[in-house]
């Protein structure tokens, strides 16, 4: 079921397309072009969204309709991009993600409650909000709340036992229908044509994950917080959100250091860089900040293996956020579970000369390179 999908004034032709992610501190392009059947990476680009609010790199930044369209503008002529066919990822923070519980009924009635029930959900008039939703196919192992044998022998006698109502769990997920306007704005100011606006989670999703029977879990740190979504055979299981990201990491170094949040940052990315002595103090400060996010996390795994009876064989990371150094060896430390920098050009022919630079930048892609690819398969 396609998320948001807009009509299209033209019809689509061509095969190069471009992934947008809007996110809270930069924004982010990947053109891709397919030959032969198979994605290839044409271009791609970043751009701080801080300096066009007046405020440094890395910066959260809260940009107005203008602003955004003109750094979309910025990034494209920088990268030297010209294709008009693109795909948009909005942020998790703009939308409301809820998974409810259903029964179990046809698709076609599923339809016709689940706008009823939403309501109990999303704090806004149900008409000022576009809806879209997918069940979440329940597992043979999952496990299920079912009376204790002892529980059955205390029934009763006389009494009918109640019918048991079979029940699916639905993915509901909403956006304000203003925000999807001031995103379709920035697309048109910039004369793209953009089929869809899907929320980040779905992108980063399409580019990150291969199929597999065990849980993976998607680690996105950003700027603005940290995303977590646990996948499983391809299919989104449930989603949270830590409201601690990198912006507040470069946070306490401005204020424990006494620099300004323009140095703070700058040390924040090159702590390989400084003196030993110096780097064990940074590294302290850094840590304060992840330990309340390694907590949540751990927090977040447990309840799903203890709810659904099954371990989750590992974690995939991306983000900004998680270009500290060593972060991925910490991660499994914190987490005892085996982490990995996502790479979502894994689904893509890259060139050659890019190897070195992609093997460090990559994994920030993700959320682009997941919209671009399924820009591209409506292309084709």
């Amino acid at each position: 079921m396609a998320l948001f999908d807009f009509k299209k004034l033209f019809g689509v032709h061509g095969n190069t397309a471009i992934g947008i992610d809007i996110g809270s501190s930069a924004l982010k392009v990947v053109e891709l072009k397919r030959e032969g059947g198979k994605a290839i990476l044409k271009a791609y680009g970043e751009i701080a969204l801080g300096p066009y609010a007046g405020q440094s790199i890395g910066s959260i930044a809260m940009l107005s309709n203008t602003k955004i369209a003109e750094a979309l503008k910025d990034v494209l002529k920088e990268a030297s991009i010209l294709t008009k066919e693109s795909g948009v990822a909005i942020p998790f923070k703009s939308s409301l993600v809820t998974l409810i519980e259903m029964p179990a009924l046809p698709e076609k009635k599923l339809a016709e409650i689940i706008p009823i029930e939403a309501r109990k959900y999303i704090p806004v008039p149900i008409a000022e909000v576009t809806l879209d939703w997918w069940i979440v196919p329940k597992e043979k192992n999952d496990r299920v709340n079912k009376p204790k044998p002892e529980e059955e022998q205390k029934k009763p006698v006389g009494l009918e036992t109640p019918r048991i109502v079979e029940k699916t769990d639905v993915l509901v997920v909403s956006i304000h229908n203003e925000i999807l306007s001031n995103y379709n704005n920035v697309i048109k100011d910039n004369a793209l044509n953009t089929s869809f606006f899907e929320i980040e989670m779905f992108s980063a999703a399409r580019s990150l994950v291969v199929k597999s029977d065990t849980p993976t879990i998607i680690f996105d740190m950003g700027a603005l917080g940290t995303k977590l979504y646990v996948i499983e055979k391809g299919i989104i299981r449930t989603s949270h959100v830590i409201n601690r990201g990198s912006n507040d990491i470069t946070q306490s170094l401005s204020k424990a250091l006494g620099v300004e949040f323009v140095e703070a940052e700058k040390i924040k990315r090159n702590i390989s860089t400084l003196k030993e002595a110096d780097q064990v103090i940074v590294k302290e400060i850094v840590d304060l900040t992840l330990d309340y996010i390694w907590s949540e996390t751990r927090n977040i795994i447990n309840n799903f293996e203890t709810k659904h009876g099954k371990h989750i064989g590992g974690v995939l990371l991306t983000g900004g956020g998680v270009s500290l150094p060593g972060f991925k060896e910490i991660a499994e430390q914190k987490l005892n579970i085996k982490a990995e920098l996502g790479n979502p050009f894994g689904k893509v022919i890259t060139p050659p000369f890019l190897s070195a630079a992609l093997r460090d930048t990559a994994h920030e892609f993700a959320v682009a390179t997941g919209a671009a690819l399924r820009k591209l398969e409506e292309l084709s």
